[in-house]
């Protein structure tokens, strides 16, 4: 059975594998995030010295963003708007796609990651959910009766506008963009600025843990009105804060005032806004299902 290249492009990093899915990731590689003709290089470099063990039947790149992933146009395969410094406009899919000669999937990391979880992990036998990842950003996506979801981009969960009480919480928020979207109140950087450093050393206890539950919860809530998921994954480097899922669900449900009355969203919120299963593979292994389907178009 031939192997599939992954690629999750992160601003920080790239992480570089190759398998069939999560028992089977035989070789995996991580680099830090520097030029683009630096990065991208020792993309290649890694299929090629792979390629020569293995055969790879395609790669799935799943990036950062924003994309263009509209395969009609040309630029597809590019970020686009990104504010990562020196990754402006930048062709992603076409150097690793003419270098190896193989078909190349290509989605935001986020999607990607949904692709995983449903495939292998947390939203496996679930039509329609959405993934969302608290982090360095807030990126989302998700799938639709068991198709991910595109449109004229793709989804910017992240920045979605939600209610922002100056009075309790001055903070201008930190998206470069937007300012107090929901990303720039409640992803890592948010916390950080507002609070002045790192916030896992502060108690369950602590406002900060109150604020960011409540600011996740208008997120959440937000995406089940529109979206009427069967499911909410929550991942990401925030979410991994004890105690943060419970704050979020009972916040999630307050916000809802009983409006919503699916007996999965009420009766069983523990089991419908929940971490993945995939952790820190979810993007890479999402990326090899994305391979996986390009192989069998």
């Amino acid at each position: 059975m031939p192997s599939f290249g992954a690629v999750e492009a992160g601003g920080t990093k790239f992480v570089c594998a190759v398998g069939t899915g999560p028992e089977d990731l035989p070789a995996r590689m991580e680099y830090p995030t520097t030029s683009p003709e630096e990065t991208l290089g020792r993309v290649v470099e890694f299929f090629g010295e792979q390629a020569k063990r293995d055969s790879l039947a395609a790669v799935g790149i799943a990036s950062f963003g924003p994309l263009d992933l509209n395969p009609a146009s040309p630029r597809f395969g590019f970020i686009t708007t990104t504010p990562k410094a020196g990754w402006r406009d930048v062709d992603l899919a076409g150097p690793i796609r003419r270098a190896l000669k193989l078909p190349v999937a290509f989605d935001t990391d986020v999607n990607a990651a949904a692709l995983g979880e449903h495939r292998w992990g947390a939203a496996r036998g679930i039509s329609t959910f959405v993934y969302v990842t608290v982090g360095t950003g807030i990126g989302g996506g998700g799938m639709v009766e068991g198709r991910l979801i595109h449109g004229v981009l793709h989804p910017e969960m992240g920045h979605m506008r939600i209610p922002h009480d100056w009075r309790s919480d001055p903070f201008p928020g930190a998206c470069p963009f937007h300012g107090d979207c929901w990303e720039g109140l409640a992803a890592g950087p948010a916390l950080e600025a507002r609070w002045g450093g790192n916030c896992r050393r502060l108690p369950l206890d602590h406002q900060a843990w109150q604020l960011e539950a409540h600011y996740l919860a208008l997120g959440v809530a937000n995406l089940v009105c529109t979206l009427s998921p069967q499911r909410i994954v929550l991942g990401g480097g925030v979410m991994r804060q004890p105690g943060l899922f419970p704050l979020v669900r009972r916040q999630t449900l307050e916000l809802l005032n009983g409006y919503i009355r699916a007996g999965d969203v009420i009766d069983r919120i523990d089991q419908y806004v929940v971490p993945p299963e995939l952790g820190d593979n979810a993007g890479v292994l999402g990326a090899i299902a994305l391979a996986l389907d390009v192989a069998k178009a």
